[in-house]
């Protein structure tokens, strides 16, 4: 069973998956999925070790960037969500 979810990314990286996506004759969801299947495929140290590493560092612009929401529980960030919408 398929189930959506939403990701928010840099609008270059997304342009350059897209290209990439359709150069490899797959879909952006279907990549993304791919990706994480790889991830969580293996014992990793850190994210560098990752199989996806040099694909993140090809179509990203610039040092990657890895953004996490250090000190906010989840209780806190689903009222900022929540939030927002209103």
């Amino acid at each position: 069973m398929d189930a959506k979810i939403t990701l928010s990314f840099d609008e270059a990286v997304i342009n350059k998956a897209k290209k990439y996506a359709d150069a490899n004759d797959i879909s952006l969801s279907r990549l993304t999925e791919f990706l994480y299947r790889k991830i969580t495929s293996g014992h990793y140290q850190n994210l560098e070790d990752m199989p996806v590493s040099d694909w993140v560092s090809m179509v990203a612009e610039g040092a990657v960037e890895y953004k996490t929401a250090a000190g906010k529980t989840r209780k806190a960030m689903k009222k900022e969500y929540f939030n927002s919408k209103k």
